[in-house]
């Protein structure tokens, strides 16, 4: 582990902290902050020529001053000799435009990839993408960490059984998670059906499968942004009668009326992860948040070790 190198971007240097601190390594030293004229500034304060480098930036809100801060620290690293740097982003922000639906509009995500992979990026970590296609965005080798494990075992060790759980798919888009829930987990399958009719509103309408009456329904998801299609969920699942609503998502983003609609939503508890920080003024009683600390840092593990990333996920994986 001696030609490791871990730095932290401002992004969240606390998931930062900690995962060096189950590496048993010392977080780098790099100086970040802002010219007068609002540019970012950066310099890595340790030597990293022939180094291994990992940069660690979820790119969370602010999301344009975080993926900034990314691209000149790549450059940074790259510039002093660095062997290889990693981008370490547990949250991959500007993930929800992965294709056009409709004319005159950007595939962002791709576009972000692109800029990442220009910067000097060798290879990139990122965990639960809101698109798996974006994988293939990247001209570099990505390695995609699941949160399933750490979910799953929060909800085992509350010692629901199989007849009692129904694991709820919130939209179409996340079945193929919901099933991977059911391996784990057993129960039933649910899909709430949603439809978009803009950037900012969905509706529910019916739910498949299930039945839902005096169980207790489990809902995954890969973030909770403004919590406006988790609220609808919520709602259906308990006019179907479920007598326990669980929500597990892996980013907690929490933006805009999240606070409200998780508050009013019909919803027992909410477990989230610190894949990025959670602004405390979103926070509720009924809110839990998980680290995913350990889990990036047996990944950065392998990767510098040159060792199976997918070994990590014999169980759980969606």
């Amino acid at each position: 582990m001696r030609e490791l190198k871990i730095f932290s971007g401002q992004g969240n240097p606390q998931l930062a902290q900690d995962l060096c601190g189950f590496l048993h390594l010392p977080l780098g030293e790099v100086t970040l902050g802002k010219f007068p004229d609002g540019e970012n500034y950066c310099k890595i304060e340790e030597d990293v020529r022939g180094r291994d480098v990992f940069l660690v930036q979820p790119t969370c809100p602010p999301v344009n001053d975080n993926l900034l801060e990314l691209l000149i620290m790549i450059d940074s690293c790259k510039r002093a000799s660095a062997a290889r740097v990693t981008a370490v982003m547990p949250y991959f922000g500007y993930a929800r435009q992965d294709r056009k639906d409709e004319g005159r509009t950007p595939i962002t995500a791709k576009l972000v990839a692109n800029l990442i992979t220009r910067a000097g990026a060798d290879r990139v970590l990122t965990m639960d993408l809101h698109a798996a296609q974006i994988q293939g965005f990247f001209d570099v080798p990505v390695d995609h960490l699941y949160a399933a494990p750490v979910l799953n075992e929060h909800f085992l060790k509350m010692g629901l059984t199989a007849d009692d759980i129904v694991v709820v798919s919130p939209d179409e888009g996340s079945i193929k998670r919901a099933i991977g829930h059911v391996k784990r987990l057993g129960g039933k399958l649910a899909i709430v059906d949603k439809r978009r009719s803009d950037a900012l509103q969905t509706k529910q309408e019916n739910i498949i499968g299930g039945p839902l009456d005096g169980r207790v329904a489990l809902m995954f998801d890969d973030m909770i942004s403004t919590a406006g299609s988790i609220r609808g969920a919520a709602n259906l699942v308990r006019k179907e009668g479920a007598r326990e609503i669980h929500v597990a998502a892996t980013h907690g983003v929490l933006c805009g009326p999240a606070k409200r609609n998780l508050d009013q939503a019909p919803i027992d508890s909410i477990v989230l992860t610190d894949s990025i920080p959670i602004d405390e003024s979103q926070l509720l009683p009924k809110i839990k948040v998980l680290t995913v600390a350990p889990l990036l840092a047996e990944a950065i593990k392998r990767i510098h070790h040159d060792q199976s990333i997918s070994a990590l996920f014999d169980e759980g994986t969606p």
